[in-house]
Order: C-alpha cells, then sequence, then structure tokens
C-alpha cells in the first residue's frame, strides 16, 4: 500500500505548529514532532531539511492561512482589523508562534516583506482618494492596523500568555470593540475645517 506523503506532510506541518507555538524554535524537539504527527522522524528531514527549514514552512503555512482567511480590506481598516482579532481568537497558538518568531529570528522573510510592501501601496492609493487619513505614513498606518488588532493577544496576562484570562465571549467582545473603533478613529480621514 502506497504511503500519502502529503497526508504525512500536513501532519508534520499540524504537529510543528504545535510545537514551535509552545517552545519556539530552539526549544522545539523534533522527536516530539515525529511522535505527534505519528511519523518516522527521518521524514522531516526528507520532506523539510532541517529543524529551522521546518519552522518556515510551518510560518509560510501560517501566513498563506491568515491571508486566505482574512484577506486585506483596505476600504474597511477597522472590519480587517476586528477580523484579524476573531482569526486569532479561533487560533490562540498563532499569536504565540509569531511571538516567538520575532524573539528567534527578527525581521522578516521575502514573502512576508513583499506582502507588506503591498499592502503599503494599496493604503497610500486609499490614502490618495480620500478613505484613509492622509496626514499619516502609509506604513505607520499599516502598523497600527496590525499593533491594534493583535494588542490583546500580547498583552502580560492576555490570551497567548496561555491562561484562562481574557477569554469570557463578554470580554472578548468589548476587546474586539475597542480595536475595531481604535482603528477606525487613527484612520478615518479628519474631517475638513
Amino acid at each position: 500500500m502506497a504511503r500519502d506523503s502529503s497526508a504525512t506532510k500536513a501532519r508534520l506541518l499540524d504537529a510543528a505548529f504545535s510545537e514551535f507555538a509552545a517552545y519556539g524554535i530552539a526549544g522545539a524537539r523534533v522527536d516530539r514532532i515525529a511522535e505527534a504527527a505519528q511519523a518516522n522522524k527521518r521524514l522531516i528531514y526528507v520532506y523539510f531539511g532541517n529543524k529551522e527549514q521546518l519552522f518556515d514552512a510551518v510560518l509560510q503555512r501560517a501566513l498563506e492561512t491568515g491571508s486566505e482567511s482574512v484577506p486585506f480590506d483596505v476600504e474597511d481598516l477597522p472590519g480587517y482589523a476586528g477580523a484579524i482579532f476573531d482569526h486569532l481568537v479561533a487560533q490562540p497558538s498563532l499569536m504565540r508562534l509569531m511571538l516567538w518568531k520575532q524573539l528567534e529570528r527578527p525581521g522578516s522573510a521575502d514573502a512576508e516583506a513583499a506582502s507588506y510592501r503591498a499592502k503599503i501601496a494599496l493604503v497610500e492609493r486609499a490614502q490618495r482618494a480620500g478613505l484613509i487619513e492622509p496626514s499619516l505614513d502609509p506604513a505607520d498606518v499599516l502598523t497600527l492596523v496590525l499593533g491594534l488588532s493583535q494588542a490583546w493577544f500580547g498583552a502580560m496576562g492576555g490570551p497567548a500568555g496561555g491562561g484562562d484570562a481574557g477569554w469570557e465571549p463578554e470580554r472578548l467582545a468589548r476587546h474586539r470593540a475597542a480595536v475595531v473603533e481604535s482603528v477606525r478613529r487613527a484612520t478615518s480621514p479628519a474631517p475638513a475645517p
């Protein structure tokens, strides 16, 4: 019977996501990833190269999934920020993975940088069209939107901290509303004098 390599790869990526989110790159163990995926450890090296390359594959998959789940909407930045918030609520380990990435591998890969530049160009175009406050640098606008949408997940004692604090539906609704309103206020064009 032929093995299903794509199913094995998917199990390895799922297990690696959990491992990297919990322990980072340095603390992650290939043995635990293979065991959790019910796969031979050797297959990690066959399919992905080494642990760092496996992390890159996990991160790329997470970014692609995020882009598909939360498409960038320059005409509704508050709604976009709310959608990012919802995505992180649905996948709390994602923020932990991103925090580990920033700690252990600061900077951005080519695909990340290209995506960021494309979004900045869209923000700049929307500013020229009068949809977004034009006095702010387009990169600052995008950074603020992303930062505000993720703020609760990186806060001390927040959801990314692994505890249950902050996960009550009423509190999440308040946090989400604060994110959406903050982005609306930060990006809406000032009224003409």
